[in-house]
């Protein structure tokens, strides 16, 4: 389980998550609400990339504060955007990349390097340079440079971002696949059907919770009524 326990967070003396606390068991949860609302920031403490100004995070006990790198074996982290995370220069060298960071023997590295390239209809791809992938392709490789660590839980932010059709029905039905629980941040409703949960940020604060039909109404209603 995580917990989020009275969190608080500014940036730059700016409100920006106020008294945030909740906990996440479900297996499919989703994070919605506009932008500015908080709900990236709030995020990216569930794996200890950024801690709050006030509270604490907790994933199965351990804090994300204290214990950050503890936390991020456990909690892996698919960016929105792929050049924020592919860091090697071939698809090769970045799936091993968290592996070598993990201290795993080199052979342990290697079998599950060729493993996830097998799996994923990706060994032709083994040497190819990872910034002239196609934009699907790369998204891929951040998720599979997230799996091959084995993390019990993870985080997607915007994951069909910048997708063509094709690619978002691919990374979808890996994504439904999964044996591990995953929190989306989203704007793209169709994603999150079938999710356990929604969570609506909205002004730093939590503004609904529940079946995600019903938190997607509020959300609707809310721009609608601003707008």
């Amino acid at each position: 389980m995580i917990e989020i326990r009275n969190v608080n967070h500014s940036y730059d003396g700016l409100s920006v998550l106020r008294g945030i606390s909740l906990e996440l068991t479900e297996k499919r949860i989703a994070i919605i609400g506009g932008n500015g609302s908080g709900k990236t920031t709030l995020a990216r403490m569930l794996n200890g990339l950024l801690v709050p100004s006030a509270g604490e995070v907790l994933v199965d006990g351990i804090s994300a504060r204290t214990e950050g790198a503890k936390v991020r074996k456990l909690v892996g982290y698919v960016f929105q955007n792929p050049e924020h995370q592919i860091v090697m220069p071939t698809v090769e060298e970045d799936l091993a990349f968290g592996l070598e960071n993990m201290n795993l023997p080199k052979t342990e590295i290697a079998g599950r390097v060729d493993a996830m390239l097998a799996a994923h209809e990706l060994t032709h791809k083994r040497h190819a340079p990872a910034h002239l992938l196609s934009g699907g392709e790369q998204k891929l490789l951040t998720l599979l440079s997230v799996l091959i660590m084995e993390p019990k839980y993870i985080i997607f932010d915007e994951p069909m971002n910048s997708l063509d059709l094709a690619a978002q029905r691919r990374l979808k039905a890996l994504m439904n696949e999964l044996s591990q629980t995953f929190i989306t941040i989203t704007h793209d409703f169709d994603v999150i059907a079938g999710y356990d949960r929604a969570i609506l940020i909205g002004d730093g604060l939590v503004q609904a919770d529940g079946e995600p039909g019903g938190v997607i109404e509020r959300y609707v209603a809310s721009v609608s009524e601003t707008g």
